[in-house]
């Protein structure tokens, strides 16, 4: 076809003034015809409102012959001698033909999107693709400006300054953009070059683009940066549920519209796995989300078990452990739908748009835990093969989060479980002090921690206060703590001083710790800390000596609180070194305050400044010692305490000189009755006298056994307290023993019947010698 330019002259009141001979090729109608006539008689579609300046568009105009011809009109304005347009000049030709040129087709065939547009950003050229992204044919683009061609958005306003800032600039640029093209029905990711067009002189004339589709890439890099956002955001706790519930913040709404996590019922429990069955599942719902204020979408609340039949999603995914994709039309997707809008019908209009569901196994080292389900509403594309590699792999870190939340809570009830078990329950009767106590497990990720505390009834009214604390977290802890607890209960029932007792404990942690090194077991290491005090409230005297353990606190009757002076051996475990007991008397009333270094050691925390905050606690009016409890954790404890913390309160008694009887006895085996007679009348005067038998046989029995193979000063004591203590003391250091005598031996029956007329019997080294004691009950049967 002949390439024919027409050209053509208006002047400002739109008559046509000049007609070329290209201009009657292509309309038909002759100079003498067109020239004097309005232009727009000469249209077969109205212009839209005429540009200021130069433009380029498609014409239609009407043939001399009726039919319609589209021609591409260039129009340049005409100045006058003022400077005023006194008209335009106007070139017109045919629409682009085939190209001819193998590069000319190589630009309207390329499958990227490809335009040309002049230094106003007015459209000159666009290939196919781009004329299919815009749903626009090139003859409707061409002379106008980008901005008239597309709505007033952000992602346009950006690709607009970039096309002024090449032809203003002269240099390239690239913008990328995530946004919907006039002509696609989905948000695609553009990576778009712009380049500046030179004339002969380097002038900028033009600017060409080429827009690369990435949205694959883009896709891709998304799902990348969530993995990557999931690494730091899942498992920052060790709680099931808030792991749960971290997976759904991440997931919506860039990835699911509505999201969800069920857990099987094992999982919240210390149950081992059972295998999936092959049925209905029956799952239990731990976290959801949506888009939605309140999750309408949801069909189960938070909390609740959901039955999954077999056809479901979920159930499909947990049998074959892998992802389950469904969409919208499919005969499971139809039933699924429906079972979720029986189930709760109310939130059938939130799902009507439901077209995409994704169901992903939570399953991890070889075990299932769960399902993640993803649904699609408003998101408008279908979950495809690539969503479903990347939901498992997100469900596989999240899996692993879970189970670790999952073994920690484990570990955590059986190190609670065993150590609760160990510490006691109830505290023991004794009159020597009254006793409160709290035990503050720690919410760290560490575990449980190895403290705890006891309070031990000793012979002669006596008691012992412990508190330790075992180096390390967990059930390895906790074990070591259970035996520790123990040997100290073994130590004390020998009547050992507090040095001598943690002197025989460290040991212990030493030979432990060798027979672990030993074994080579992968525990923690071995070592603790251990305070041990011994309260007389007939002396009124309390010994206290600590391995590497906090200095207690006194609470004195003026209301004055102050730490024990003494000086803190090293922890148990490290063997060699001496322990120092310090004793102190006490008044009537005195609180002692036994604690674990959770209650004052904590990051960036003052030691003095908490046990200064601890004294001052203990001086707060309280009614009770447990609301004096409940003040020193308020006011003392850390916010978030990173240890576990053991408190035991301890308000000292006294036992006054009447009930207290104590005769000296000469080692003379005559004066076994007088001793006898005087521990009666001492009785009656108790009003004691049902007791009175099976005292003077006790009396009698260790008396003479004290005389007969102990050494003076031989001392004899009555303590009237919940029960009677008989005891005898002698500067022998031999401790007796029972023996079963024979049927012909003239001795050896006497300490088997302390032994069986009484509630218990014993003796105890002292610095003098020994003592030994026996208790009656004075409760009723």
């Amino acid at each position: 076809m002949e390439h024919v330019v027409a050209a053509a002259v208006i002047d400002a009141h739109g008559i046509v003034t000049g007609w070329s001979e290209g201009a009657r090729l292509l309309t038909g109608h002759t100079a003498g015809e067109a020239v004097g006539r309005a232009a727009s008689d000469l249209l077969a579609e109205d212009l839209p409102p005429r540009a200021d300046g130069e433009w380029t568009r498609p014409v239609v105009v009407r043939h001399r012959d009726g039919h319609p011809v589209t021609l591409v009109v260039t129009a340049c304005p005409v100045l006058g001698a003022d400077a005023r347009p006194t008209g335009f000049s106007l070139t017109a030709q045919r629409p682009a033909a085939p190209e001819p040129t193998l590069a000319g087709r190589a630009f309207q065939q390329a499958s990227m999107s490809m335009s040309v547009f002049d230094t106003e950003q007015r459209y000159l050229r666009l290939n196919e693709t781009a004329c299919k992204v815009m749903g626009v044919p090139e003859e409707g683009l061409l002379g106008r400006r980008f901005p008239e061609t597309v709505e007033d958005a952000e992602h346009n306003r950006g690709f607009h300054r970039h096309l002024r800032q090449v032809a203003e600039t002269g240099r390239p640029a690239r913008y990328e953009s995530f946004t919907a093209a006039p002509a696609l029905n989905r948000e695609h990711a553009w990576s778009t070059e712009m380049w500046p067009l030179r004339d002969d002189s380097g002038a900028v004339s033009g600017v060409a683009l080429a827009a690369f589709d990435s949205t694959e890439q883009y896709l891709a890099r998304r799902r990348l940066i969530l993995l990557n956002e999931a690494a730091a955001s899942i498992g920052t706790t060790l709680d099931v549920v808030r792991t749960a519930e971290e997976v759904i913040e991440l997931l919506v709404p860039q990835f699911a519209d509505f999201a969800s996590v069920d857990l099987l019922e094992w999982v919240l429990s210390a149950d081992e796995p059972p295998p999936v069955p092959d049925g209905e599942i029956v799952l239990r719902r731990v976290a959801h989300g949506s888009g939605r204020e309140g999750t309408p979408e949801a069909a189960v609340r938070l909390g609740e078990t959901d039955v999954h039949p077999p056809f479901s999603p979920p159930a499909r995914a947990l049998r074959q452990g892998r992802a389950v994709r469904i969409q919208a039309g499919e005969p499971d997707f139809v039933s699924w739908l429906a079972e979720r809008n029986a189930r709760a019908p109310e939130g059938r209009r939130f799902r009507a748009g439901v077209h995409s569901v994704l169901s992903v196994p939570l399953r991890a080292r070889g075990t299932t835990l769960g399902i993640l389900v993803g649904v699609r509403i408003a998101h408008p594309d279908d979950y495809e093969d690539d969503d479903a590699v990347f939901a498992e792999e997100l469900a596989s870190r999240a899996a692993v989060c879970i189970d670790n939340a999952r073994r920690f809570a484990r570990e955590r009830t059986t190190a609670l479980t065993l150590q609760h078990s160990l510490l006691p329950r109830g505290l023991p009767g004794q009159a020597a002090v009254e006793v409160a106590h709290r035990y503050l497990p720690s919410g760290s990720t560490a575990g449980i921690g190895g403290d705890w505390f006891d309070v031990i009834p000793l012979s002669g009214s006596r008691v012992a206060l412990v508190v330790g604390d075992v180096v390390g977290h967990g059930i390895p802890s906790t074990a070591t703590m259970g035996r520790l607890c123990m040997a100290v209960r073994t130590l004390a029932d020998v009547d050992l001083p507090p040095d001598e007792l943690l002197t025989h404990l460290d040991d212990l942690v030493t030979h432990l710790a060798g027979y672990q090194e030993a074994a080579d077991d992968e525990v923690a290491e071995l070592g603790a800390t251990c305070l041990y005090a011994v309260y007389d409230p007939v002396s009124r005297r309390l010994a206290v000596a600590a391995a590497g353990h906090p200095a207690p606190a006194l609470l004195l009757p003026d209301g004055r609180a102050e730490l024990v002076r003494m000086t803190t051996g090293p922890p148990l475990g490290v063997g060699g070194l001496p322990f120092e007991a310090v004793e102190l008397e006490l008044p009537e009333g005195t609180v002692v305050a036994l604690y674990t270094d959770g209650l004052i050691e904590d990051r960036d925390r003052d030691v003095d400044r908490a046990t200064g905050e601890l004294c001052g606690a203990l001086t707060a009016p309280a009614a009770t010692l447990d609301a004096l409890c409940d003040i020193v954790l308020k006011e003392v404890l850390p916010e978030e305490p990173s240890d576990d913390v053991a408190l035991l309160l301890a308000r000292t008694r006294a036992l006054g000189a009447d009930r207290v009887a104590t005769w000296d006895v000469e080692p003379d085996p005559a004066r076994v009755a007088a001793t006898r007679q005087a521990a009666t009348e001492r009785l009656a005067a108790w009003g004691l006298e049902e007791a009175a038998f099976v005292t003077e046989l006790v009396v009698s029995e260790l008396v003479t056994n004290a005389i007969r193979y102990g050494a003076p000063p031989i001392r004899l004591r009555l303590i009237r307290d919940r029960s009677l203590i008989c005891e005898v003391s002698d500067g022998s250091s031999t401790s007796p023993h029972l023996r079963r005598a024979h049927a012909f031996d003239e001795g050896g029956r006497g300490l088997l019947l302390v032994a069986q007329l009484t509630q218990r019997w014993g003796s105890r080294q002292t610095d003098r010698g020994k003592t030994i004691w026996a208790e009656q009950s004075l409760e009723p049967d």
